[in-house]
């Protein structure tokens, strides 16, 4: 049938964000062709940025959260 209705429906994530989890300040990011980081909510679009240049953080078909996005856990300096 027509195969140019949705380019982007089949194209794997550039980024993706595990689960939410409350015992780290980080979440686990897996960049392709790179592997998985820890990162915290201020060291995540820089990498992106470092990685993918032109990559929009907020793309949804390129950036993929498991769950909450653009949440982060609470932690405050001092914390462990």
């Amino acid at each position: 049938m027509d195969t140019n209705s949705t380019p982007n429906s089949t194209a794997k994530p550039l980024v993706e964000v595990a689960e939410f989890r409350t015992d780290s300040r980080y979440r686990l990011v897996h960049f392709e062709g790179h592997g998985w980081e820890p990162l915290a909510p201020e060291e995540f679009e820089p990498r992106i940025h470092q990685l993918f240049p032109d990559l929009d953080p907020r793309d949804p078909d390129r950036v993929h959260w498991a769950d909450r996005p653009w949440e982060w856990p609470a932690w405050h300096p001092g914390e462990a």
